[in-house]
């Protein structure tokens, strides 16, 4: 007999009697489980590994101070307390779990004065990444999860303050004990799963954020008159980048490409079998490549920061920072280009999906991005188009087409993004076409959500979306590069702790390729690795030292030549120089004709023989550029070439964030 039909057929005493045991139960279920909520609010760690059942095995001192509080209170003071409580435990809650996700994608917490606008990245990635669908009713979910928490903590604590004011002599006690049994395992120092018994987190967690908020507010002072001194602010064009006048230098930033997908175990054997592959392939065409390591301000995301921090020579580590320094005058080693009236500069910026203002702040004359690089196959989850894509749109565009002046491009190749799948593949660079004949790469490619939720799949992912972006690049300039190819390429950040791990570095590869000797040459002090994989070994420096010393070794000095020399030649710096004779050190230098290791290049300058003479890209006044190439500007009173550069800012004490206004969207 069903229980209900048992019910209804009890006597009415026997009726009564059930319905109290039943709402004894339920009153004591609800007791217990607003005590479970609000002991769990007080406990919950901010790290995912931390949550275990260890963590909650422990005795809040919030708690017993809150009961106490609560027991001296009259009736309405006490519900009005009850319910504040319950909102502010479903605050903390909520930042916790913020905390946790911050942790797991970023690498650090959740900063609640900069990282708000991050919010609308995460649901534009899960969009991009698993579907429209998806990322609504993830938005929606956490939507209806905060109201809940902030209903039910509330509720939880007006429900036990009610319970402790009728049983008030009961609850007394109870909070003496507690008060006394934390303030022993305090005295004691008592642990347990190798937390202290007698907790306070949550009271060290809030002073946290509250010391974190008054740092952010005065690292953001602080920063701007930071930015303000720059030690190549004033230096007038013609004593830029003299060493690399008539070359056409390339940029590139790779996205996640960090020392894990070099040193990692399971990803590491594939991507350094390529990059030796690769260096091999480069000195068969003549080029020669040096590589060291560069610590990035960011970690698992806020690619932006990075690429700010190695273009402006600042640590720019947050959003506040990457605002004051793209609003200002700091001269970016892009825009150092575009100073000197030499080259023409361009950006390739497939993550961009909107109007991106900062390319002021940057000097580019031109910015190609997502809209506007004709591309008319299918997305790659976030990534918009494949690398191989970009780089063949960049030819079409800019490379391959006749200039009077060289190029400087700053590149964002945006394959090798998380998820990692589906990953491109490589094809001819004569089949790239529009971009349509990716369709069926992408439909034979592997689900994101099967790859992301994979923890030992998901690193195997990356390290192929990392080959194929390298492979895209060096094969590029391979096939289109020649005599004058100059290409500086870097990671942004490591990838998130799901697989470069809990403790990994925040160090990124940088290389530098080029086929005129006298350009590494520049750089032989640096210490870095021959080849493109930099060693265990190999200098690491921070990512925002590299302008002042790429400044310093192609500054002022002995001209590395190029088709484009005799056009812009570096000026003589002021009237004494021009009209004092020159040094008895300096004559014989002018007058001994170039190093023969020169001339053959100078004149060679307009062949390539690793790039088909169909797709060769004509250069005007190759031949009088070239004979004036070893020719030496007259030398400066200083040389800024033996200066070290300043210290610049010091690292902040806030956490680094989020995206800039227009750029690409990225959690």
């Amino acid at each position: 007999m069903p229980p209900f039909t048992r019910f209804r057929q009890l006597p009415v005493r026997d009726k009564a009697k059930a319905r109290r045991v039943a709402a004894r139960a339920v009153a004591w279920g609800t007791t217990a489980v607003s005590a479970a909520l609000v002991l769990g609010a007080l406990l919950l760690p901010n790290r995912l590994a931390l949550v275990t059942p260890g963590a909650f095995a422990h005795i809040p001192v919030e708690a017993v101070v809150g009961a106490a509080v609560l027991l001296m209170l009259p009736r309405t003071p006490r519900r009005v307390a009850a319910v504040l409580a319950g909102v502010f435990l479903g605050l903390l809650t909520v930042l916790n779990l913020l905390d946790i996700g911050f942790n797991e994608f970023l690498g650090r917490g959740f900063n609640v004065v900069l990282d708000w606008i991050l919010l609308d990245d995460a649901q534009s990635y899960l969009e991009d990444s698993l579907g429209s669908a998806t990322a609504t009713a993830a938005a929606i979910g956490a939507g209806v999860l905060v109201l809940v928490l902030l209903a039910l903590m509330a509720l939880a604590c007006l429900r036990l303050g009610e319970v402790m004011a009728r049983n008030s002599a009961v609850a007394t006690r109870s909070v003496l004990v507690l008060g006394t049994a934390w303030v022993v395992c305090a005295t004691f120092g008592v642990r347990v799963a190798g937390l202290p018994v007698a907790s306070r987190s949550t009271t060290e967690r809030v002073e946290d954020r509250v010391q974190r908020v008054k740092a952010t507010l005065r690292d953001e002072r602080e920063f701007a008159k930071v930015a303000a001194v720059d030690t190549f602010g004033d230096t007038p064009g013609d004593r830029l980048l003299t060493g690399l006048r008539g070359k056409d230098v390339i940029f590139t930033f790779i996205e996640s490409y960090g020392r894990s997908a070099i040193e990692d175990p399971l990803i590491a054997p594939g991507v350094d079998a390529l990059l030796d592959e690769k260096t091999k392939e480069l000195r068969a065409a003549g080029y020669s490549a040096k590589s060291g390591w560069l610590t990035s301000a960011t970690y698992g995301g806020s690619s932006w920061l990075g690429h700010s921090t190695f273009l402006s020579g600042l640590w720019i580590d947050n959003q506040n920072r990457y605002r004051t320094v793209t609003a200002g005058d700091h001269l970016s080693l892009t825009r150092a280009f575009q100073r000197t009236g030499a080259w023409r500069t361009v950006g390739i910026m497939p993550g961009v999906t909107k109007n991106w203002p900062e390319a002021r702040f940057y000097g580019l004359d031109h910015v190609y991005d997502s809209r506007n690089l004709g591309y008319q196959g299918p997305k790659f989850s976030w990534s918009t188009m494949p690398d191989q894509y970009a780089l063949t749109a960049f030819e079409r565009l800019e490379h391959g087409r006749r200039h009077d002046k060289p190029l400087m491009s700053e590149i964002i190749l945006t394959s090798s993004h998380q998820p990692w799948a589906p990953v491109p593949r490589m094809i001819g660079w004569d089949e790239v076409g529009d971009g349509s004949v990716y369709d069926g790469i992408k439909k034979a490619g592997k689900d994101p959500k099967d790859v992301f939720t994979d923890s030992t799949q998901v690193r195997t992912e990356y390290g192929k979306s990392i080959q194929y972006s390298l492979t895209s690049l060096i094969d590029y300039v391979v096939r289109y590069g020649d005599k004058n190819t100059v290409l500086v390429f870097l990671g942004d950040h490591q990838p998130l702790a799901r697989v470069s791990g809990d403790h990994a570095s925040r160090d990124v590869p940088v290389a530098i390729v080029a086929h005129d000797p006298a350009v590494l040459k520049r750089i032989s002090g640096w210490g870095w690795q021959d080849g493109l994989r930099p060693g265990r070994d190999t200098p690491v420096w921070r990512m925002d030292t590299f302008r002042d010393r790429f400044l310093t070794a192609y500054g002022p000095g002995e001209g590395a030549g190029g088709p484009y020399a005799e056009k812009c030649p570096p000026k003589p710096t002021g009237k004494p120089a021009a009209k004092t004779p020159p040094k008895p050190a300096a004559e014989p230098a002018a007058k001994t004709p170039p190093k023969p290791a020169a001339e053959p290049a100078a004149k060679t300058a307009t062949k390539s023989p690793s790039k088909p003479a169909a797709t060769r890209r004509p250069k005007p006044a190759a031949e009088p550029a070239a004979k004036t190439a070893t020719k030496s500007p007259s030398k400066p009173a200083a040389k800024p070439t033996t200066k070290t550069p300043p210290k610049l800012a010091a690292k902040s004490s806030s956490e680094p964030v989020p995206k800039p206004a227009g750029a690409a969207r990225q959690p």
